[in-house]
């Protein structure tokens, strides 16, 4: 199905948008995504694994990370902007979707962090600290064949 409401007669993918529900169901798994922001230098994107809380997603980072930095930066309880982009393609089906999470990233206080679910990131060393991003804006994409 289309935006439109039907699908394409040539049989080309067609191109979905998503509701704020069905974006995070499709996000609320877990996995891995993509955090963007900038880092003082100018937009910068990293791969990060995630949790979903509620409306929010929760993320590790370490102590020296370029995100952590930025976030040392802002004044205690203010929010860093940042988009968080997750997706699933298949390449030879032609298919696969989209979300986008935009909004305030905050580094989670230690007293929240046992409520908040587990994330555990894949590479070594430290990762310590928590940041939760709850968005203001949720939007979604998803390509099929209808």
């Amino acid at each position: 199905m289309s935006a439109s409401g039907g699908a394409d007669p040539s049989g080309r993918p067609v191109l979905e948008e998503l509701n704020h529900e069905q974006c995070l169901a499709l996000i609320s798994p877990g996995g891995v995504g993509r955090v963007a922001f900038d880092d003082g230098e100018g937009p910068t994107v990293i791969p990060v694994n995630y949790a979903v809380d509620g409306d929010a997603v929760v993320f590790r980072t370490s102590l020296e990370g370029r995100l952590h930095q930025s976030l040392a930066t802002v004044l205690t309880g203010a929010a860093v902007r940042i988009a968080f982009e997750v997706d699933s393609i298949d390449p030879v089906r032609h298919e696969g979707w989209s979300v986008l999470l935009r909004g305030g990233g905050q580094e989670l206080p230690d007293h929240e962090r046992p409520a908040s679910p587990a994330v555990e990131p894949w590479p070594g060393g430290e990762r310590p600290v928590y940041v939760r991003l709850v968005p203001h804006h949720v939007s979604g994409r998803r390509l099929g064949h209808g």
